[in-house]
């Protein structure tokens, strides 16, 4: 297995320095490697990833910010665009997607041949999962929005809306990812109906997620109205052409 962590940064300068420490104790005992999507941050978030100088990392600079569905989408065409990674990860910047979840969800991963189409998804919503510093209203709402996503979609998983994930790259190979069009958090649900309409193999691992102690959230009230609206849309799609919207996600 030999994975590559794709994490999307804007305005990350901070958290982006204990996050590069944690990866690299990890990498002590794990062979990975790294590619920072910087959505040109005013902060500098690359130019300080780049003076770290760690030979496992490198760097995406995007033009500027265009939402966590085309800074992923990017990061996917070029991770595909080479032969050598058999796995990719999705993790945030701003700590919440904790470095010591990582060893789990490697290991439900590595459960599976290289060429198999798989999905391995860090969840909070199950036995052994958690949110930390997050109030009742926050999870009241992760929790609602991934329940309604589960009876639009009709797909059993239990944290759809959640961004820390491995992907088999058998399975993004096997995406029409230039077809997908969700910009934020969003984003998330649509790759989940993807990979089920490829008949991948989902396997959910408990994470503890942590809400960030530094710099801003980029959720806001645009974001879930876009994936309310989109996953309703999706729904109805699936429902009433199943078989074209499976063309139209997978290879």
């Amino acid at each position: 297995m030999k994975p590559i962590i794709l994490i999307p940064t804007y305005n990350e300068s901070v958290a982006i320095v204990e996050l590069m420490h944690q990866l690299s104790l990890l990498r002590a005992s794990r062979d990975f490697d790294v590619l920072v999507l910087d959505d040109n941050s005013p902060d500098k978030t690359a130019d300080i990833v780049e003076k770290l100088a760690h030979s496992w990392v490198s760097i995406l600079r995007r033009p500027g910010k265009a939402g966590l569905g085309a800074a992923y989408r990017a990061g996917f065409n070029a991770v595909l665009a080479g032969s050598h990674y058999t796995h990719v990860v999705t993790m945030d910047a701003d700590g919440s997607h904790r470095v010591q979840d990582l060893p789990a969800m490697f290991a439900a991963a590595e459960r599976f041949a290289e060429n198999e189409r798989v999905i391995v998804l860090g969840t909070r919503w199950i036995q052994g999962g958690s949110v930390v510093n997050w109030p009742r209203s926050r999870q009241l709402l992760s929790r609602a929005g991934t329940t309604y996503a589960r009876i639009a979609l009709r797909i059993k998983l239990n944290d759809l809306t959640g961004g820390f994930r491995v992907y088999s790259t058998a399975l993004l190979n096997g995406l029409r990812l230039s077809e997908m069009t969700a910009t934020g958090y969003c984003f998330q649900i649509e790759m989940a109906m993807a990979a089920d309409l490829a008949g991948a193999k989902s396997i959910e691992v408990p994470i503890t997620f942590v809400e960030r102690v530094n710099g801003v959230s980029k959720m806001s009230k645009a974001i879930v109205i876009e994936a309310l609206w989109q996953t309703t849309v999706w729904g109805l799609a699936r429902r009433l052409r199943p078989n074209a919207d499976k063309l139209h996600y997978v290879k």
